[in-house]
């Protein structure tokens, strides 16, 4: 069984999904008293929030990489980050250690184009919807990604740093992600990613019809992604 080393902290609400899937997973795939062998180190998310807000992104990536560094020291066989928004910095952090990252982005284009789908809605941080470097990755796997205009950016960005990431879950919320998600579905899309870790603990499969596709659970079903070096085994 690999070590996983877990960045989490981004939020510790999304964080603690990470750790209970994982966990899952491994019972059940091996049964018993089996559990997943995990390196956590959770972060100070108003730090990190502060470099986001800021634009600091490279302090961002310094901050991270130190803790990715601790963690491959301490024994961890590859890195997850518990985020969406930022593996933004995945690249600086894969340049400072030698142990794989599992791509959030990647691992979810995979699962999509596994599923025949093609044109997808993507809801997230606003970093994550309006900018390339999460994009790219579906966009590079011949996906058509479609986001919402700039007020839903505003609201599902606000809702997910005002509300998600403090454990407030709102039905009025609710609601307006899924009037987006209509919206999605209305301009053709198939199905739609909820790529930030906390939008699940909002919006659930049995709340649409339109098919969801979780990043959360995603990141912690592929660790045999290519990008994660290939033949990662829990």
């Amino acid at each position: 069984m690999k070590t996983i080393g877990l960045i989490g902290g981004m939020s510790w609400e999304s964080t603690t999904s990470y750790y209970q899937i994982i966990n899952e997973t491994v019972k059940q795939e091996l049964g018993g008293l089996h559990s997943a062998k995990i390196l956590l180190y959770s972060v100070d998310f108003a730090e990190i929030e502060h470099y986001q807000a800021t634009g600091d992104w490279e302090k961002s990536a310094q901050v991270l990489s130190d803790v990715a560094l601790k963690l491959e020291k301490a024994g961890a066989d590859f890195i997850i980050i518990c985020t969406n928004t930022m593996h933004k910095v995945a690249p600086q952090i894969q340049q400072r250690i030698s142990i794989p990252i599992l791509h959030i982005a990647q691992a979810t284009a995979d699962t999509l184009l596994e599923q025949g789908i093609q044109k997808v809605g993507l809801l997230g941080t606003k970093y994550t919807m309006t900018q390339d470097f999460y994009k790219e990755k579906h966009l590079e796997s011949g996906l058509e990604v479609l986001i919402p205009d700039d007020s839903g950016v505003e609201m599902v960005n606000r809702i997910i740093y005002d509300e998600l990431c403090l454990g407030n879950i709102q039905e009025e919320s609710k609601q307006a992600y899924l009037n987006i998600i209509e919206q999605f579905k209305n301009s053709g899309a198939e199905a739609v990613i909820l790529g930030c870790t906390e939008i699940g603990l909002l919006v659930k499969q049995s709340d649409t019809d339109m098919s969801l596709f979780d990043t959360t659970l995603i990141h912690n079903s592929r660790p045999k992604s290519s990008d994660a070096g290939g033949g990662i085994e829990w």
